[in-house]
């Protein structure tokens, strides 16, 4: 069955892939005035979001935030889609790197580095990252339940020198890297939420606490990684620019948590600049009333530990 179902959809990926990007922007089109005015795909789900993270604006103005996400989001599917067939002269035409000379720097320095980001803009062209960056980058994915599209997805977000790893497989990635004396760079998202029984730390984004992904810190001090942020912004439809922003050369130096702080408070900024740029279409703030819960969870956990 698992057969059937590619061989049934691969191959329309793929021709769609080879089109223009100028008609699959009028494909996009069609695909927002679907999703946007028939379907209504998450419309609540974004405009609580945005009611959650800018409470001082106006419902009209988080209406056109919310309007302008789903245009991004549907030409995001159509780029994604490109992904598949994109060359290495068209990604780098339409994705560039402002500086990516802080990143090769600290390469040339020995250094591993935690690339850390948020799911904005098009993080999936980011597949482009070896293309500018010196040393060996590392992108963890979750692993697809159709073993024949996890096969040609993961063989698309490599073709350009990322090694891709499971996510569950992180640490001893890391692990025998580092045994081995191996350098690398290390792509880490972390701005969605996590599951509250295996939260350890809660923080505000958007001034609302919820709970934070602290892995690429715990990692960061495990590993000495610097911790480099990079954003990506959209010029224009169809071209982006990312830029890299050091978080910390010197992870071990921070007290728990305050480079995850900075990773947040950095997050916020940038998505502040373009929010219609940032994927509100995940429930990012579903866990915020679970505070208490976890607060006892933990006490819990913490007395059969005596």
């Amino acid at each position: 069955m698992q057969f059937l179902v590619f061989a049934l959809t691969y191959p329309f990926i793929w021709l769609l892939s080879r089109l223009p990007m100028r008609i699959l922007y009028i494909k996009s089109d069609i695909f927002f005035f679907l999703i946007y005015y028939v379907f209504r795909y998450r419309k609540n789900v974004v405009l609580e979001n945005l009611r959650l993270a800018f409470p001082e604006k106006s419902e009209a103005e988080r209406k056109k935030i919310s309007k302008n996400f789903f245009k991004h989001f549907t030409d995001l599917f159509m780029e994604s889609v490109k992904a598949f067939s994109i060359s290495e002269k068209e990604i780098l035409k339409r994705y560039t790197y402002k500086n990516p000379e802080l990143v090769n720097d600290f390469t040339k320095q020995g250094k591993s580095i935690a690339l850390v980001a948020a799911h904005q803009a098009n993080w999936e062209w980011s597949i482009s990252l070896p293309l500018v960056l010196e040393g060996k980058v590392n992108g963890a994915y979750t692993k697809l339940g159709n073993t024949y599209f996890e096969k040609a997805v993961r063989s698309s977000r490599e073709k350009f020198g990322v090694s891709g790893y499971k996510t569950s497989e992180t640490v001893k990635g890391m692990q025998r890297n580092f045994a081995e004396k191996t350098q690398g760079l290390y792509i880490l998202l972390s701005d969605q939420s996590p599951q509250v029984h295996k939260t350890f730390y809660w923080s505000t984004f958007f001034g609302v606490k919820v709970p934070i992904h602290t892995g690429a810190e715990m990692l960061a001090k495990k590993f000495d990684l610097v911790v480099i942020n990079y954003v990506t912004r959209k010029v224009k439809r169809g071209y982006y620019e990312t830029e890299f922003q050091l978080i910390t050369e010197t992870p071990k130096e921070f007290d728990n948590y305050q480079i995850t702080d900075k990773y947040l408070r950095l997050t916020e900024r940038n998505v502040i600049q373009q929010p219609e740029l940032y994927l509100w279409s995940h429930k990012r703030f579903k866990h915020r009333n679970s505070f208490d819960e976890w607060q006892k969870m933990k006490a819990s956990k913490q007395k059969t530990k005596k």
